[in-house]
């Protein structure tokens, strides 16, 4: 047989990073890691786990995310979503329907969720305006913006809104509240007309003897 290569012999063979033996805690004053093997005397440090917190943990103390005031409104999980950055809609803009669908497509709930523009029907679905529309389109959905609407029936599309739209009551200034709680001002008298006089009886010469 061919003599091996010195580098490929058993006795020459080694690891390819070189091992580092774990410090053994805990066996002993001599071994320079017994009794409370680096961990010092008691404390939240010196226990298992210690060193694994969540985000926003500070030690036990209350969070400052729960110092901080609270917005308004209710904030259970049932009541989800809430704030001005959550929305009770799936918003679909008009460029994607105009992606998506051909020309005279009848664009329903279940379409849209067919071409993968929403996941399904739980939440309301509302076309907003947002591109150029050149095809004609039946669409077929919960609520519409005015901008969107006006372009699908432009294009020669109709809209089918599943939920009146509600209209939003304007805010009243403070002027025109405190105009409305005074009382009226009491009308000009009018000019007295002079009362008529009764017309002197008719000498008719009655009763004359």
């Amino acid at each position: 047989m061919p003599p091996m290569d010195d580098e490929l012999s058993l006795h020459t063979l080694k690891p390819a990073q070189p091992r580092k033996a774990r410090k053994r805690v805990g066996r002993g004053l001599a071994a320079g890691q017994g009794r409370y093997s680096g961990r010092g005397i008691k404390g939240q440090k010196s226990r298992s786990g210690s060193h694994t917190m969540r985000a926003g943990f500070e030690g036990g103390q209350m969070p400052i995310y729960m110092r901080l005031g609270k917005q308004r409104g209710p904030y259970s999980k049932d009541a989800m979503p809430i704030g001005p950055h959550r929305t009770q809609t799936v918003p679909v803009n008009l460029r994607d329907l105009e992606r998506v669908f051909d020309d005279g497509a009848d664009v329903s709930l279940e379409a849209l969720i067919e071409k993968g523009l929403i996941k399904n029907t739980k939440i309301d679905v509302k076309i907003l305006g947002q591109g150029e529309l050149t095809k004609k389109l039946s669409v077929t959905a919960h609520a519409f913006s005015a901008s969107a609407r006006e372009k699908i029936e432009k294009a020669g599309g109709s809209v089918t809104a599943l939920k009146e739209p509600v209209e939003k009551k304007k805010r009243r200034s403070k002027k025109a509240k405190a105009a409305e709680a005074a009382p009226e001002e009491p009308a000009a008298e009018a000019e007295a007309e002079p009362a008529a006089t009764e017309p002197e009886a008719a000498d008719t010469g009655e009763g004359e003897e």
